[in-house]
């Protein structure tokens, strides 16, 4: 079998996995709410950016990238 498929099947469970885990730890762990992001209420509008969320997500994912690299 082409290596292509295999990566694509790799990639889709670590998705699933990632969004039941973001499910199931949204109770637990509020990610998108945490100290660092920047919310702006005004009367008619509401502006969100998530400068710590982003910063965390990026931190894991290239942890995770690494260790992929690492033991491929």
């Amino acid at each position: 079998m082409n290596q292509f498929p295999k990566l694509l099947i790799l990639i889709g469970l670590v998705l699933i996995i990632a969004g039941l885990i973001w499910q199931v730890g949204g109770r637990f762990i509020s990610l998108g709410k945490l100290p660092g992001d920047i919310v702006i209420r005004r009367e008619n509008a509401t502006f969100y950016f998530p400068i710590m969320t982003s910063i965390i997500i990026s931190i894991v994912i290239s942890i995770v990238l690494y260790l992929f690299g690492r033991f491929r």
